[in-house]
């Protein structure tokens, strides 16, 4: 086998699979979720880089020729240095890592109308100033708003998603985004826990009286970028291999992992994990 590897540090990247699963549903995957050192979002640009350093490598060797890190504090503060320090220096320089903050701001520049886009994510991803970058290379006219929320991943992850205390925060810290920028029309939403609470947010934006704000979740840009990757890159699409199966892989305790991966992928199919170190 020759899977695609998908990696993220926790369990939200499981909804950027989903996506890429419904789209490409014939090639092989190795999913891997770093639970054991989740949430990456309050950590420094080094533990980021070294710990998804870590998890490509391990990828890589379990056969994966292309890895997307479908986590966007590894895309914001990893990706560009794995791209251009530690591919060159490997044992196949032609393997690949991709990320998801590029095909976001693809999409999200021509959903905009007004120009004034607003981020949600976590700290990590904010202070990364990645999406600004992107932003800017695309176009200068394109306005980025960025508030980081910090408590909205710990509530989810403790299955408080309909919960009074995530409906305030969620409030509260729209509230702020839009007090920075009342001309906003488009959201990113910058982290992949967050489309498992799109009601919540479209509730919220109705009270903040703007319920015309799109919201613009990452896990269709993602894996149309993906998909349009590998027609223009066939040394690359003829190297994956094409069972339909996929493995799924945590560095934590895996029947959390099963439990709470169920809940991301948003059906009941039951998912089967192996625990592994990296």
């Amino acid at each position: 086998m020759a899977p695609i590897g998908i990696f993220d540090s926790g369990f939200g990247g499981l909804s950027i699979f989903r996506e890429i699963h419904r789209l490409l549903p014939d090639y092989d995957y190795i999913f891997l979720g770093d639970n054991a050192r989740a949430p990456y979002g309050d950590r420094s640009f080094q533990e980021v880089f070294d710990f998804t350093n870590q998890a490509v490598r391990r990828l890589f060797a379990m056969g994966c020729p292309l890895v997307i890190l479908a986590c966007n504090t590894a895309s914001a503060k990893a990706l560009r240095n794995i791209q251009q320090n530690e591919l060159p220096l490997m044992d196949d320089p032609t393997r690949r890592v991709l990320g998801v903050i590029r095909p976001t701001v693809e999409r999200v520049a021509n959903l905009t109308y007004s120009g004034h886009i607003g981020l949600v994510a976590t700290r990590a991803t904010v202070s990364s100033r990645s999406y600004d970058m992107e932003l800017a290379h695309l176009a200068d006219s394109l306005r980025l708003t960025s508030h980081a929320c910090p408590q909205w991943v710990p509530l989810i992850e403790r299955g408080l998603m309909s919960s009074p205390e995530l409906r305030r925060e969620v409030k509260a810290d729209l509230a702020a985004l839009l007090a920075a920028d009342p001309d906003i029309d488009t959201i990113i939403l910058g982290c992949t826990h967050y489309p498992l609470i799109t009601s919540v947010i479209q509730q919220a934006l109705q009270e903040l009286d703007h319920p015309e704000i799109i919201l613009m979740p990452q896990g269709k840009p993602v894996s149309y970028a993906l998909q349009d990757y590998l027609r223009r890159h066939t040394e690359m699409e003829c190297r994956i291999s094409r069972g339909g199966q996929t493995q799924f892989c945590t560095t934590g305790d895996v029947a959390t992992f099963e439990r709470l991966g169920t809940l991301f992928l948003g059906h009941e199919e039951s998912i089967r994990a192996v625990q592994i170190t990296i």
